[in-house]
């Protein structure tokens, strides 16, 4: 399963590039990012192409990080593409923890990364209905 990292950090100046040095060091590349703001401090998310060897260098800066599964479900980029998505999820019942996507070719296809309970169910519903979910490899090497 994919993998995302979360990073809990202090927001202010210089926190970022600290992250980002360390995974530059560590010839780690970012895929995809979103940060939170939560006041004095904030949530940053990444996807990247080595999610353990990220998890250790900045494990090592001594920042508080998690390794959360996500599904990485391919949407179609046109209007309803999302709205698709979501509606199966309604009707099963399937709430979405965490999520965030992203464009890979414009006017083709996007990703919805997604945290949810039950990924295995969660699994077996989106591909029933004619969704793919990317395999680890295949989000790394985007």
């Amino acid at each position: 399963m994919a993998k995302q990292l979360n990073i809990f950090i202090e927001n202010k100046p210089g926190r970022i590039e600290s992250v980002t040095g360390t995974l530059y060091e560590a010839n780690i590349n970012v895929r995809a990012i979103e940060i939170q703001d939560r006041g004095d401090f904030g949530i940053m998310k990444l996807l990247v192409d080595d999610p353990q060897k990220a998890y250790l260098a900045l494990s090592d800066l001594g920042l508080a990080v998690a390794l959360r599964d996500v599904l990485a479900i391919i949407i179609e980029d046109k209007p309803g593409g999302l709205h698709k998505l979501a509606k199966l999820f309604t009707k099963a019942n399937i709430n979405m923890i965490d999520a965030y996507g992203f464009v890979i070719d414009s006017s083709r296809e996007g990703i919805w990364c997604v945290e949810v309970e039950d990924y295995e169910a969660t699994r077996s519903l989106v591909e029933e209905n004619g969704f793919k979910i990317l395999s680890e490899q295949e989000l790394y090497e985007l």
